[in-house]
């Protein structure tokens, strides 16, 4: 008999609310109003997330969650954590118009004799992170880990 592998869903619903902004929906959750960016178009509207905003915080907040589960799983203390993301477009190899690269720089803090234990942890997450090895783009990851006073 035939293993049959996990599958999860996560549905989503995009509709058109004015001129080149629409709403996504995702069952039981706070509505998100997406829009083209300035950097395309110059009367857009800047307090609206961009399809590219929703990309690059994708790919980051997966990698913070990512580690924030491997921490727990692993009891490595944890004392900070701060994950900054960048998103580059540019012309692809291909000669197609899109992500070139994502960029994460990782800020942890832990406590003393833990550091390279967290930065293992933190290349291991990266690795395991669902969002980015999904992707088709290379990710250039910074790590500082650091000692943080215990309370």
């Amino acid at each position: 008999m035939a293993v049959k592998s996990k599958e999860f869903r996560f549905p989503v619903h995009v509709e058109w609310l004015r001129d080149r902004t629409v709403v996504a929906q995702v069952p039981g959750k706070p509505e998100l109003e997406i829009g083209t960016p300035v950097e395309f178009w110059p009367d857009a509207d800047v307090t609206v997330w961009s399809p590219e905003d929703a990309f690059a915080t994708a790919a980051a907040s997966c990698l913070a969650v990512t580690i924030l589960g491997k921490a727990a799983r692993e009891k490595l203390p944890l004392l900070g954590l701060l994950v900054e993301g960048e998103g580059i477009v540019g012309r692809r190899e291909d000669g197609s118009f899109g992500f070139v690269r994502l960029v994460e720089r990782v800020e942890l803090a832990t406590e003393p004799g833990e550091e390279e234990r967290a930065r293992a942890l933190v290349v291991s997450a990266e690795r395991g992170c669902l969002v980015t090895v999904s992707l088709d783009v290379p990710v250039e990851l910074a790590i500082d880990v650091r000692v943080a006073a215990t309370r």
